[in-house]
């Protein structure tokens, strides 16, 4: 799977059923493994601010479906 795929997908978090908006980026060590995806809001992506930021580990990440990426623990 792309990261472009992934980018389509809304992210929902799991506990309150809130979405949270979707991929925009993801943070890529070294090594080539993914560290994190940027998960922004669509109203701040007009004037990208970094408040309206969510990074989202693997761990996090429960089930990545047809439409939605649901996830667990947001901070």
């Amino acid at each position: 799977m792309n990261l472009s795929d992934l980018q389509r997908k809304d992210v929902i978090n799991l506990d309150t059923g809130k979405k949270l908006g979707r991929i925009v980026d993801a943070e890529v060590n070294e090594k080539g493994s993914i560290n994190y995806f940027v998960v922004m809001d669509h109203k701040f992506w007009r004037f990208w601010k970094s408040s309206g930021e969510i990074n989202v580990t693997m761990n996090q990440i429960k089930k990545i479906g047809t439409d939605v990426i649901l996830i667990d623990q947001v901070y």
